[in-house]
């Protein structure tokens, strides 16, 4: 199979991790006789500096000719201060627009090797296997008006939260889908704040429709505040958690900390689009974000990009076998003691980013 590729390594860690994920990937084509092809370009920060622009037309038409991205992380602290249209973070906004990619999956697990990485007791932690979903092109990070104004009143500023019926109810058949398709508990927590504000509201009429099409797993409705607390107070109940774009970015950094670092952490973002080859575009982007305090050190932890590989694989491609050996590599390096900074303990064996990277590739050619 031709793995087509476009790679967009982006700002910080980006290049790093994602050099790494190629390694793997690269090992995986010459193991089980696959052909990998792929393009780079510059997004977010790089882009800007470069090409005046966080992604490019160009960028996006090379996206295009693609199967699927594989995508590092964008965003500069020297970035912070300037307008919207100024940022880094309009090249993924501009990606899910672009390719519909609607539909983001957050995977956390907790290893029981890593189970001293997380600061929570051993016993919260056993059984930790859920997905989030979150909704990913709606809600308030789209919604307009979305501006600074000032008044006789003084400074003001106002930001939109809109949904439709149809945005809800395929993002919330998404998490049904995953929970019937998952050896697990057949249970979708969809989260909202349906006391307070109107679109939950719509958020939870709307999931009970999509749920009575799914009789055989059960629906539960969670108040956003309540969820946040029960993912560190017993989290291993939660099997297929749903819910709009502003709560999933939130509930999914917290939820990092099951697993025991953010580094660990990959995602995929799909959507409607169909590649080239009639298969499942998507993007695939760990979650950590660009980390600028280790930047260029090398030593952030790469399993979040491999595991995206994984994920690439197995979503885009249906390359299942391929995508366990990677997720087996990954608990096997883990499970000989082998560590980045983020996860050290005494009595481990402390790597850099590439020497993680190396010793995955080292357990896939066994």
């Amino acid at each position: 199979m031709l793995l087509n590729l476009a790679v967009l390594p982006g700002d910080g860690i980006g290049k790093e991790v994602t050099t790494e994920a190629l390694k793997v990937l690269q090992t995986i084509a010459s193991q089980y006789g696959h052909s990998l092809n792929y393009e780079e370009a510059l997004v977010g920060g790089a882009a800007l500096e470069a090409e005046g622009v966080a992604i490019t037309e160009a960028t996006l038409n090379m996206c295009r000719a693609s199967d699927s991205i594989l995508f590092g992380a964008v965003g500069l602290p020297r970035y912070d201060q300037e307008p919207m249209e100024r940022r880094p973070e309009q090249a993924l906004f501009a990606l899910r627009k672009t390719f519909d990619l609607f539909s983001n999956l957050r995977p956390v697990k907790n290893l029981p090797v890593l189970q001293n990485a997380s600061t929570l007791k051993p016993e919260v932690l056993n059984g930790v296997d859920l997905v989030v979903v979150r909704e990913l092109t709606g809600g308030v990070y789209f919604g307009k008006p979305s501006q600074r104004y000032t008044d006789e009143g003084g400074r003001k500023a106002v930001d939109t939260l809109p949904y439709s019926e149809q945005e809800i109810e395929r993002i919330v058949r998404v998490a049904f889908e995953l929970s019937k398709s998952r050896n697990n508990k057949k249970k979708v927590t969809s989260v909202d704040k349906a006391n307070v504000l109107n679109t939950s509201r719509l958020w939870r009429e709307v999931a009970n429709e999509v749920g009575r099409d799914y009789p055989e797993i059960e629906l539960e409705h969670m108040l956003v505040d309540s969820a946040a607390m029960n993912l560190i107070r017993k989290p291993s109940a939660f099997d297929v958690i749903v819910t709009e774009n502003m709560f999933g970015d939130i509930l999914t950094d917290e939820a990092s900390m099951l697993a025991g670092s953010m580094g660990l952490l990959s995602s995929a973002s799909l959507g409607s689009f169909k590649n080239a080859s009639g298969g499942q575009f998507g993007m695939y982007e760990p979650i950590h974000g660009t980390a600028p305090d280790i930047t260029g050190q090398g030593i952030a932890n790469p399993l979040a990009a491999i595991g995206c590989a994984a994920m690439l694989l197995r979503l885009t491609y249906g390359l299942e076998k391929e995508a366990t050996a990677i997720e087996t590599a990954i608990e096997n390096v883990l499970q000989k003691g082998y560590r980045t900074p983020d996860l050290y303990e005494s009595g481990m064996t402390k790597l850099g980013t590439a020497q993680m990277g190396d010793a995955v590739v080292a357990e896939l050619k066994g």
